[in-house]
């Protein structure tokens, strides 16, 4: 939102209104310590299952460091801890693709309707843009 008040309004205006809602009452900031803990149980659950071994558990673990907040996530170690996610679970995923079981015909019937509805929206934003900023 802070980027786009920059582009509609001014760089003045924007850092005010951050500044102004930062410290503003959301009640998903009092679950953040949870959360970050729920990383932690997730990976030590996924190593003792035997779904993932110690490095992609730690990998996953690694989550507990990603900043929570407004911003927050633009960090440069961001990018790291990130990876981290993707090194735990872009094997899973791929076993999972590989093993499970076939999508059923009305999964890939919504994934179609999904994609191509994705693909609409993106083409009249660029199309018009004027839309967007409605």
């Amino acid at each position: 939102m802070a980027f786009q008040l920059v582009n509609v309004q001014s760089l003045e205006h924007a850092i005010q209104a951050v500044n102004d809602s930062y410290q503003a009452f959301h009640v998903v900031r009092y679950l953040n310590g949870w959360m970050m803990a729920g990383w932690v149980l997730l990976a030590i659950g996924a190593y003792r299952s035997g779904t993932m071994g110690p490095i992609r558990s730690i990998a996953l673990g690694s989550m507990f460091f990603l900043p929570l907040g407004t911003l927050k996530g633009t960090r440069f170690e961001s990018t790291f801890i990130l990876l981290g996610l993707c090194i735990a679970l872009i094997p899973l995923g791929i076993k999972v693709l590989r093993e499970g079981p076939p999508p059923s015909r009305k999964a890939i019937f919504w994934t179609i309707v999904f994609i191509v509805g994705e693909i609409v929206f993106i083409v009249l934003s660029v199309i018009f843009p004027e839309i967007m900023k409605h």
